[in-house]
């Protein structure tokens, strides 16, 4: 049965592939059932249905518009100069619009710093003549408006633009050129009036006074060679007292230091040993003991000889078993360090107190400079003054070039902002470093003694070339205060510089000399005084007084207060680190003393414990 039916399916398939093959397709379009055909072989009739969807309908005529719009606004607007890539052939228009948008918050003209390429904003280079350039420019300052050489248009003054037709200084219009010609036909008119005869040959000459009337609006028109008379009494008198005041204002300028008698004292026993030796000569024994530095605790000796305030201290080089001071009692006075602890020799060479004062390179001679605007060159041993400096200035720091093969030079920073370099030895000024706007505070040899840094009242720093009186690096900046003390640290790659603001800044001596803003000391008071900074031996530890008798110690590594001593009555202006012992500092103020400082037990030489000695 299976098979009967599967045989009728096959022969009526068959068939319709046959009326398919032998007539023409139908029209696709819809028929009706009336004229469809009725014959039981034909395919059912198919009716097309209308495509429904869930979604709602979108009307997409505003996405078209904007994306329109996106691609006409992108094709019309100004360039971003922030822009390395360009999507589209930008016009001339769009490549020289000027720049638009929002003000930049911090920038006062509203450039972002991206976009300046000059202090003032954007400058863009044109092509323009020397000549036209000085045209415009001078149109700009005469009328208000000149061309812009980017545009066919004027920038400035628009209303005056039109009064004047757009001339320049240059093109006089053609009623200006007119008037001028009458005017200087009129003067021809009335210089012949007379009738008089002109040689052409004085008028072309300058030295006659025919040329002088010709050409009256030159700078000398009518001026003629005047030959001076005898003076009147009244003329004569003034002359003299004219002479007289400016005589006395060149002599106070050229007035040397105040005279004063050089006085010297010796303390000690005797000058000389059973062994011929002197007594500034270093113990034979005196040699570093440790490399380590240590921070010291307690005072171990006392000095008390001056009757004011002590300004500065240095200890005998190399060996330290001396320590020179500097008084406002106008004295300089020298300490034994090792043995007695008693005052050597007092040197009274100065009117008024003395200001600075620094040793050679071995100690047999020091320098001291003095309010009484005198630098004094001794001799340690004898107390005997050897040379006398003086501009008529007051010196605030005195230096000795530290080459071996220089000792021979001073430098002095002084009152009237200038650096004067001496030759001790012919006494005669070599040098002046004129570039200060202030008195001149500070100078530090560095870079192997062939520069200087010197600080100033100007709130600078200035590093020199040694004998060449140009700066070659200016360091100023609106945050800095007048650093009246500078140290080198002991690697020569650093210098300290005790800041007015309470701080110890620190800066490269590399050929940039740049401020490491990563070391910075502070937590002491320091305004107003100029407190000494230093290092200990093996650069470990930054040490400084302040203004309320302290003295502090930072760890150079840390930046870290490692401890502070209450060392003086008042400001302690002055520290110094034994050179030999790593463990002894000697720190000196306005109270008249000097203190010695180690870190062990109290102990003295000759059995002395926490002691004063008086000279």
């Amino acid at each position: 049965m299976y098979c009967s039916i599967y045989r009728n399916l096959r022969h009526r398939h068959g068939r319709r592939r046959e009326q398919r093959r032998h007539f023409p397709a139908p029209d696709p379009r819809p028929t009706t059932t009336a004229e469809s055909d009725p014959s039981p072989d034909s395919s059912p009739v198919r009716i097309p249905l209308p495509a429904k969807s869930a979604a709602p309908k979108v009307d997409d005529t505003m996405l078209s518009l904007t994306v329109a719009g996106q691609a006409h606004s992108s094709a019309h607007r100004p360039i971003d100069p922030t822009h390395h890539l360009v999507s589209f052939n930008p016009t001339y228009d769009q490549l020289w619009a000027p720049i638009v948008g929002p003000s930049h918050p911090y920038a006062k003209d509203g450039l972002a710093q991206g976009l300046r390429n000059h202090k003032l904003g954007f400058v863009e280079d044109a092509n323009i003549e020397s000549f036209v350039f000085d045209e415009q420019y001078n149109t700009f300052y005469k009328f208000g408006y000149a061309a812009d050489p980017s545009e066919n248009n004027y920038v400035g003054d628009v209303e005056g633009f039109k009064k004047h037709d757009g001339i320049s200084v240059y093109n006089i219009p053609q009623h200006e050129q007119k008037k001028r010609k009458l005017e200087k036909k009129k003067e021809m008119l009335e210089e012949n009036e007379g009738g008089d005869q002109v040689d052409e040959a004085e008028v072309q000459n300058p030295a006659t006074d025919t040329w002088l009337m010709k050409n009256r609006k030159s700078p000398w028109a009518g001026k003629k060679e005047w030959v001076q008379g005898e003076l009147t009494e009244e003329q004569k008198k003034y002359a003299e007292e004219h002479a007289k005041k400016k005589g006395e204002k060149e002599g106070g300028e050229r007035e040397k230091g105040e005279a004063h008698v050089d006085k010297t004292t010796f303390h000690g026993k005797e000058e000389r040993d059973y062994q011929g030796r002197s007594w500034i000569a270093p113990p034979k024994d005196a040699k570093a003991s440790n490399d380590h530095c240590y921070i010291p605790k307690r005072l171990v000796h006392t000095w008390s000889g001056h009757t004011k305030g002590v300004s500065a201290i240095r200890f005998f080089p190399k060996h330290g078993h001396l320590i020179l001071s500097a008084g406002m009692d106008t004295k300089v006075k020298i300490w034994d360090v090792f043995n007695s602890g008693k005052c050597m020799r007092t040197y009274m060479g100065h009117s008024k107190a003395v200001r600075d004062i620094w040793f050679s390179n071995d100690g047999t001679k020091f320098l001291s400079a003095g309010y009484d605007k005198n630098i004094k060159y001794w001799d340690t041993e004898t107390g005997q003054v050897i040379s006398t400096f003086s501009t008529g200035k007051i010196p605030y720091v005195v230096r000795l070039n530290p080459d071996e093969d220089k000792q021979n030079v001073l430098l002095a920073g002084m009152s009237d902002k200038k650096i004067v370099q001496w030759d001790i030895n012919t006494g005669q000024i070599t040098q002046e470093y004129d570039q200060h706007l202030g008195a001149v505070n500070t100078i530090t040899f560095v870079d192997n003694n062939r520069r200087f840094v010197t600080s100033s009242d100007d709130k600078s720093l200035r590093v020199w070339e040694f004998g060449i009186p140009v700066v070659i690096k200016y360091i100023s900046e609106p945050h800095m205060h007048s650093m009246p003390s500078i140290s080198l640290h002991p690697n020569s790659n650093w210098l300290a510089c005790q800041s007015l603001d309470n701080q110890i800044l620190i800066y490269s001596t590399r050929e940039r000399f740049q401020l490491n803003k990563k070391k910075r000391f502070a937590g002491h008071i320091v305004a107003g005084y100029a407190c000494q900074v230093n290092f200990s031996p093996d650069g470990r530890f930054v040490m400084s007084g302040d203004g309320e008798g302290r003295c502090w110690f930072w760890d150079w590594k840390s930046c870290k207060v490692f401890r502070t001593l209450k060392c003086h009555e008042g400001v302690c202006i002055g520290s110094e680190w034994h050179p030999l012992e790593q463990s002894k500092v000697a720190t000196c103020g306005w109270d008249g003393l000097i203190k010695y400082w180690k870190k062990r037990k109290p102990y003295w030489g000759l059995g002395l414990d926490a002691s004063v000695c008086r000279s």
